[in-house]
């Protein structure tokens, strides 16, 4: 472990046929597999808003959201399949079982379409942020390659929050109080998916897989939306967040982690609805997996 760790310091990139430590290739396969969960779950929760987007342009938007949002999810299951742990279908019957777990901002639900906009400019910059911060130093070649372009297809649902968001701000009381409603529903989840301060014995951090503590992400986040909303004359539900003078930042208060912990136990205010309705999808669908499949027995035997 010491050479392999040596190695990982020195900048090396590890590919799927190459030798690794089984704690390596398990930390690996865990961290891909929760963000291919957490995309495919993210995909479902925009395809909900499709009949019910506003306009035809936001419409169009939207579809292209969730077609994205799928198709990460599809990249990532490849990717993490190729390490050996799971199979695809396995990691997807998991997921539908409840057994494995997705980002806590899926386990909520979006009751308006100001919650679609919240989610599109806090939620999807938060997601960005730790993407960026992964693809920056990541020592798994084949998901670093993969992050190129999600984090370029997720630069654009940011900034489609960004333009709704302007939108809003200009817009009606009734729109603008629509939008702090979902400021004071959004803003803590968003925040809460940095997780934790990261221990110090992080292992993640150790073999190169992410590049910067949670802390760290979640403040430079912080120090982003505070203001930007602050701007647009929104308000931050947190009753702790004050401005430090002296070190020219904004500091958040008390972050209660219960909410985080509870999605982790599959215990999030949507939770079961979500996991139920994508398992019944998945089970509706099985007679078109069965059927290629046939398909596929049938060439390799011609």
């Amino acid at each position: 472990m010491d050479d392999f760790e040596a190695f990982l310091d020195d900048g090396g990139i590890v590919e799927a046929d190459d030798d690794m430590p089984d704690a390596y290739r398990e930390a690996v396969f865990r961290f891909i597999e929760l963000h291919a969960n957490s995309e495919l779950m993210g995909g479902l929760t925009e395809r909900e808003w499709i009949p019910r987007t506003p306009g035809l342009r936001h419409k169009m938007a939207v579809l292209a959201k969730t077609q994205d949002e799928i198709g990460h999810g599809h990249l990532l299951y490849m990717v993490a399949a190729d390490l050996g742990c799971k199979t695809r279908p396995d990691m997807l019957e998991d997921l539908f079982a409840g057994n494995s777990r997705f980002h806590n901002v899926f386990h909520y639900r979006a009751k308006t379409w100001g919650d679609q906009v919240a989610i599109a400019f806090l939620v999807d910059a938060a997601a960005l942020a730790t993407q960026q911060a992964v693809f920056k130093n990541c020592s798994y070649g084949p998901y670093k390659r993969i992050l190129r372009r999600i984090i370029a297809e997720e630069g654009f649902h940011m900034r489609f929050g960004e333009e709704r968001m302007l939108r809003i701000a200009e817009g009606t009381d009734i729109q603008r109080a629509m939008f702090q409603q979902s400021i004071d529903d959004w803003w803590w989840p968003a925040l809460q998916l940095f997780g934790p301060d990261s221990k110090p014995d992080d292992k993640l951090l150790r073999w190169h897989i992410k590049s910067e503590r949670n802390e760290v992400l979640r403040d430079r986040w912080v120090q982003k939306f505070v203001p930007l909303l602050h701007g647009y004359g929104f308000t931050i539900p947190d009753p702790g967040l004050a401005f430090d003078q002296e070190a020219d930042r904004w500091m958040v208060g008390s972050i209660d982690w219960e909410p985080l912990k509870r999605t982790l136990r599959q215990g999030g205010p949507d939770s079961a609805r979500r996991i139920s309705e994508a398992a019944a999808n998945w089970a509706d669908t099985r007679w078109v997996r069965d059927a290629l499949e046939r398909v596929s027995r049938r060439r390799e035997a011609a």
